[in-house]
């Protein structure tokens, strides 16, 4: 058997390097075209820049645009780099609209600008009209290129419409009828075409009052509704109904896997590089993450004084301070426990603003169950370390407060950040853990001053 380019369906790294080294060019095309996109990109990507620019080159423009499209924004800008303008705008022309659009959010402004005016003034205007969207909103992640058709077509012209326009259009599985005024007016499916009659007209069997989205909503709103609605692109219709475009089942993944990742992020209180983790340089990864660490800082002080002012009381009981930790730590990861769920039940729409009293009160009934369970545990320990059983019932009641109070502030918060049009995701698990060190302190010495009469 001819050994080629690929081991177990991987392009060989070391021989396609050894190939454009000799300069044998021809072979590396005819190796570079039988290989799926996906892992000529995972190749480019671990190789020196020169070599990289070299092999994308000789990729057919097809390819080449799959494959660009597959790589992280560090390398396509310096694949961009490699390239003439004649190339860049060859390969800025046969991107999808939505892709194209997407690779200038990516890079430096100075860049976008430059790459917009090589673009053709049809294609401007059509990247431009998508650029005019808010980021974030399905107008800025549709594309433009879905079949349309007409109601008075009949189906033999539907299907030659669907032929021609196959070609440069993100799907053909789905057609989009509009009026003369580009109205929304239903959706017919590529099967219900080739079944039905020749002379059979389009309005007859395409289907009424379709499911769309518009042009502002949300693109979280948008993965949903393609969810909830089985549906292989959403159409996208502006304020007059008008279809302006359309979001497929793929630009809806990916969109989903941002999201998850940025709230991932937020959640660990990190900021998303945009360059990925190895193209972040360690002094912008101490920069992002300092932010919130300064800012953790200074309310942990809050802490830092509540302690600080009962001095008296830890002076005639210096026991006490031994098991702040265990109850700062407990109501901070029982509090982050809470908002992640209720955090997780937000983004998924499983739950919703309406039943906020439902899920607080929900949350906590578990808080104090599981505040009881830990107090009762607890109880004994705590005697046995200190010999007083009036500081054993001080941690142990302390303990069922803590918990339930951070519940219930878990499962608030995200409510009120989402009232307030902001992400909940923004309640990072070390802001809510800090936020619950300060309840946790002045509960605990309330506690202790009421039971101990000081």
């Amino acid at each position: 058997m001819r050994r080629g380019f690929l081991q177990a369906g991987n392009l060989d790294q070391e021989r396609l390097i050894d190939c454009i080294e000799k300069g044998d060019f021809e072979a590396c095309k005819r190796e570079l075209a039988a290989t799926e996109a996906i892992d000529i990109a995972r190749v480019l990507q671990d190789l020196p820049a020169e070599q990289a620019a070299v092999a994308f080159r000789l990729l057919p423009k097809d390819l080449a645009v799959q494959v660009f499209d597959r790589l992280d924004s560090v390398q396509q800008q310096q694949l961009l780099e490699g390239l003439t303008n004649e190339g860049i705008r060859v390969l800025l022309e046969a991107m999808p609209p939505d892709e194209r659009v997407d690779l200038f959010d990516e890079v430096p402004a100075v860049v976008a600008r430059r790459l917009l005016k090589l673009l053709s003034p049809e294609q401007r205007k059509i990247t431009d009209s998508i650029l005019g969207y808010r980021e974030g909103t399905a107008g800025r992640q549709m594309t433009p290129a879905f079949v349309d058709l007409h109601e008075e077509m009949t189906v033999a012209q539907a299907l030659e419409r669907t032929r021609r326009l196959a070609v440069d259009r993100e799907t053909i599985y789905t057609a989009y009828v509009i009026d003369n005024e580009r109205h929304l007016q239903g959706t017919v499916s590529l099967k219900d075409l080739v079944l039905a009659q020749p002379n059979a007209r389009v309005a007859d069997i395409m289907k009424t009052t379709p499911k769309s989205v518009f042009t502002n909503t949300d693109q979280e709103e948008v993965v949903r509704f393609l969810r909830d609605y089985d549906l292989l692109a959403a159409p996208v219709v502006d304020r007059e109904n008008r279809l302006v475009g359309i979001i497929t089942w793929d630009d809806a993944a990916e969109i989903a896997e941002k999201e998850a990742t940025e709230d991932i992020y937020r959640l660990g209180a990190v900021s998303a590089p945009e360059e990925g983790y190895f193209g972040a340089r360690v002094v912008d990864v101490v920069r992002r993450r300092l932010v919130w660490l300064f800012l953790l800082i200074m309310v942990n002080t809050v802490t830092g004084y509540i302690i600080a002012g009962q001095s008296a009381l830890l002076g005639e009981m210096l026991i006490l301070a031994a098991f702040i930790p265990l109850l700062i730590d407990t109501a901070g990861n029982i509090g982050a426990q809470t908002a992640t769920v209720v955090i997780r039940g937000l983004a998924t729409a499983e739950i919703s603003l309406p039943q906020m009293l439902t899920i607080v009160l929900r949350e906590a009934r578990v808080g104090l169950l599981a505040g009881t369970l830990l107090g009762a545990g607890v109880l004994g320990w705590a005697f046995l370390m200190s010999r007083k059983w009036a500081v054993a019932m001080i941690v142990s009641v302390t303990l069922i407060a803590v918990a339930t109070v951070a519940t219930v502030v878990g499962a608030t918060l995200p409510f009120l950040f989402r009232r307030m049009k902001i992400d909940p995701a923004l309640l990072s698990a070390p802001l809510l853990t800090t936020v619950m060190d300060i309840f946790g302190v002045a509960l605990y010495f309330l506690v202790a001053r009421l039971v101990l009469r000081i």
